[in-house]
């Protein structure tokens, strides 16, 4: 089997391209017409955006029928919201009637995909129990196509999703069999929504963000949970307004950290792109899980 490709392997002007093609700032037509200047010998441009796409199966850590789990997908009423959301929960399967800390676990722009289920499973391992909620529930769902998944997305109505979050995280938290503490982690947008949460939320006990959009700084000082920042170093659509961002949590008195990682593209904790980045996916994972230990235990 070949190497996999890293993002040393691509142009930077190509992933900048990729990004902006993934977030909907270009179309597919628009990407391939942009990228063709970057194909090879043996690559085009329909090539390359199959290389930087998700390949789920090669980024999987956690099967889904792993022994050491208890998964079930559920649907929370959220009255508020479209009426209901639908989730994947995950719990280590020897929790027996533990009560364990819970995480809220929210997805990039394409929906409830099966890296932020296999997510959800490595937060179980790690002896949590972890919620995945599918923004996408009112529209039927992960497709299971992330062309037609980020399409989708765009249509959502963002205030009835922001409701089905917050219902879906009321419902977490009072689970008889969580232990009263309750952490969120997102991903891009969902990093933007954890961002969010901890505005909204002065009872979330911890907020791990990677790479997500800032609220605006005057929103800083409702921040009352810990917040755990990871940033990539070549982002500036995201990094651009973290300073400012940074100095309101600062002068807000909030308590936060925030890790950039040298080399690393957005994204680059998604092992199934070539965005990822091993070597910092591990640390950002690692400080993740506890920071999380810390803030929800007992």
């Amino acid at each position: 089997m070949p190497p996999r490709l890293t993002s040393h392997d691509f142009d930077q002007n190509l992933l900048v391209l990729f990004d902006a093609y993934v977030h909907g700032d270009l179309d597919r037509r628009g990407f391939l017409e942009k990228a063709r200047r970057f194909a090879k010998a043996g690559m085009t441009a329909a090539g390359l955006l199959a290389a930087l796409s998700p390949d789920f199966a090669a980024g999987q850590q956690v099967r889904a029928d792993d022994a050491r789990l208890k998964t079930e997908r559920v649907t929370v009423p959220s009255p508020a919201g479209s009426g209901d959301i639908k989730g994947y929960l995950a719990r280590p399967a020897s929790a027996g009637a533990a009560r364990l800390p819970a995480v809220f676990v929210v997805h990039e722009n394409r929906g409830l995909n099966p890296h932020i289920e296999d997510i959800a499973r490595r937060l179980a391992l790690d002896g949590f129990m972890a919620f995945a909620p599918d923004a996408l529930t009112p529209l039927g769902g992960y497709p299971g196509d992330e062309d037609k998944a980020r399409a989708a997305f765009a249509t959502l109505e963002q205030g009835e999703t922001r409701e089905d979050f917050l219902a879906a995280l009321r419902w977490l938290r009072a689970r008889p069999d969580g232990n009263g503490k309750l952490g969120a982690v997102g991903f891009c947008y969902g990093g933007g929504i954890v961002h969010w949460l901890a505005t909204r939320l002065p009872d979330l006990d911890a907020a791990v963000p990677f790479y997500g959009n800032t609220p605006p700084p005057d929103d800083a000082a409702k921040v009352k949970a810990p917040l755990m920042v990871h940033l990539a170093a070549v982002d500036e659509r995201i990094n651009a307004a973290w300073p400012a961002y940074e100095a309101a949590l600062k002068a807000a008195g909030v308590k936060f950290e925030v890790y950039q990682y040298p080399g690393t593209q957005h994204g680059f904790n998604n092992d199934t792109t070539p965005r990822y980045d091993a070597a910092a996916a591990r640390q950002a994972w690692d400080r993740t899980i506890a920071f999380f230990r810390r803030h929800l235990a007992g």
